[in-house]
């Protein structure tokens, strides 16, 4: 079933681009609503996989708005979601 998910640190195409290469092969088509803020991932997926995709997301640096974060894990999930998008831009240029 299609799901909607707000989350965190997507800036650009470049982040866009990663959270579809990135969560592909476990989720399937990933769809990025970069006109919204928050941004807006649409995800077909059942609810068992919850946990899986939002540990995914956290990995990647662009975690769920729903979830609680202190000061130390905010800054680190941004500062990899720098990374995610760099590599992204990357991987859109090929």
């Amino acid at each position: 079933m299609k799901q909607i998910f707000e989350v965190h640190n997507v800036k650009c195409g470049g982040c866009a681009n990663t959270l579809k290469t990135k969560l592909k092969e476990q989720f399937g088509e990933v769809e990025v609503d970069l006109t919204v803020e928050p941004r807006k991932i649409t995800v077909d997926m059942k609810d068992s996989q919850m946990d899986a995709l939002a540990k995914a997301l956290r990995g990647l640096g662009y975690p769920l708005t729903t979830e609680e974060m202190g000061f130390l894990d905010s800054t680190t999930a941004k500062a990899k979601s720098f990374v995610s998008c760099a590599i992204g831009k990357m991987g859109s240029e090929s």
